[in-house]
């Protein structure tokens, strides 16, 4: 009763809500604390909802007691009214921010128009959305011979379909079998399906799970040398991050990914980009391998046999996609190789159409490239302010990563926390590293908010 009462009293998303419903307990807690958003307290309406539902559910995630029940923009709001400036984006999901109204719109109408129809037949906007998928990679200068999309619904689906597109080439080539190894590398992320999470070199992951589908090897992430005896004759497929997401925001070098490329020239292998966090605009070129920062001189630039991408394809909509060449990898798929129930439907399809021609726009682009510049010098100047706690600022666009020092890093959790009781979500990756992915549309003054905050954090955890 008490969530219901709380969710009917949260105002329109478009007007920015007062405070007038924290509870007495909450709003006592805030001032002993000093902080403007302390998380829920045991007594609170928050915590009775969670312990009335939390024992129903899988118990895989570990959350923060704040239940999240709207949003607008770069912001969200709880179940008591709290505010929060959001750079996670739904971990790089929504890149258009929280329920952008034209997106609202779009699924508003194709709910009333289809929704499902299976792949058994034909829709509008399937085909609409790979068309232009093809046509934007092409137009930006990325994967040269990008010529076919698989739609699918998450982007462990599509790291499933190009491993799955990788084996059957190798099939192709070698009839025998033996041309089955996959090679992927170290604080790398793919997913956690089993084909997925054999492709994703974390103990932590597989470990519990194992053993894992045969035939996955693993090398050292921007290490030139190995790959000469890493990727072999029996090798398939390598599926590599041009920009690392969950393994602590770590680039490629143009010379790895060119020394990726000949070498899987040379073996007969599939070359499969991830860019589900990192591409659609999210380092200001619209896939992060065709940045100027990865391409290596006179080097050809490196391009992808398979280019996987999600999260933001959607803003928030389940959807995903493998692209793949129409040289090294169409001409062996055939009907019956791959299929996905729900993937292509209408409606995932139809917002992803909007999505991406709104990501593509110069405009986007250039304000990533330029609250980029300003989330740097705001790293750059708490890296001054507090030496000693930051080792080093990684990252391209608005993928970025703050490295806490060694001795600094078992306080992670109480920055997040201390951010968040502030009133600003942020997420770690890899070891120590504080991870910022906000709306690619997030302003001036908002990023100048959060680097406010972000400082109050350091200073709080410091002390």
């Amino acid at each position: 009763m008490a969530s219901r009462v709380l969710l009917r009293r949260l105002p329109a998303a478009a007007s920015a809500p007062s405070r007038r419903w924290l509870s007495a307990t909450t709003a006592f807690r805030a001032v002993q604390k000093n902080v403007p958003n302390p998380d829920p307290t045991p007594d609170s309406p928050t915590v009775a909802v969670i312990k009335d539902r939390a024992p129903f559910m899988v118990p895989t995630y570990v959350r923060p007691a704040p239940v999240m029940v709207k949003g607008q923009g770069c912001y969200l709001w709880d179940m008591e009214n709290r505010r929060y400036l959001d750079f996670t984006a739904g971990i790089a999901v929504n890149s258009l921010g929280h329920c952008d109204p034209e997106i609202s719109k779009i699924i508003a109408e194709q709910a009333e128009t289809l929704i499902h129809a299976s792949n058994l037949y034909h829709n509008p906007w399937t085909g609409a959305l790979s068309k232009q998928i093809i046509e934007l990679t092409h137009q930006t200068g990325a994967m040269r011979d990008a010529a076919q999309v698989f739609i699918s619904n998450s982007g462990t689906e599509a790291n499933e379909a190009a491993i799955k597109f990788a084996r059957k080439v190798g099939r192709s080539l070698d009839p025998s079998g033996a041309k089955h190894e996959f090679v992927s590398f170290h604080n790398s992320f793919h997913g956690r399906t089993m084909g997925a999470l054999s492709a994703t070199p974390n103990p932590k992951y597989q470990t519990p799970f194992s053993p894992m589908v045969p035939g996955f090897k693993y090398g050292k992430y921007n290490e030139i040398d190995p790959l000469a005896t890493l990727i072999t004759e029996a090798t398939c497929g390598v599926i590599v991050e041009p920009i690392q997401g969950e393994g602590g925001v770590h680039a490629a070098t143009p010379q790895f990914l060119a020394a990726l490329r000949r070498r899987c020239d040379e073996v007969g292998a599939v070359l499969i980009f991830d860019e589900i966090q990192c591409g659609l605009s999210r380092t200001g070129s619209f896939w992060a391998h065709a940045h100027p920062t990865l391409q290596a001189g006179n080097t050809p630039a490196a391009h992808p046999d398979i280019l996987t991408t999600a999260k933001a394809l959607g803003n928030g909509i389940p959807i995903g996609a493998a692209i793949i060449s129409g040289k090294t990898v169409a001409p062996h798929i055939v009907p019956g190789d791959h299929g996905t129930t729900f993937g292509g439907n209408p409606l995932a399809c139809r917002v992803a159409h909007h999505i991406l021609e709104r990501l593509a726009e110069p405009a986007l682009q250039e304000n990533v490239l330029a609250r980029s510049n300003q989330f740097v010098a705001g790293f750059k100047a708490l890296q001054d302010k507090y030496p000693g706690l930051i080792a080093e600022v990684r990252g391209q666009g608005l993928i970025l990563g703050v490295q806490l020092s060694p001795e600094f890093i078992p306080k992670a959790g109480d920055l997040i926390t201390a951010a968040r009781e502030r009133g600003l979500l942020i997420i770690t990756a890899g070891e120590g590293c504080v991870r910022f992915v906000p709306p690619l549309n997030i302003s001036e003054a908002e990023v100048k908010a959060g680097l406010k905050v972000l400082d109050q954090a350091f200073e709080a955890v410091r002390s």
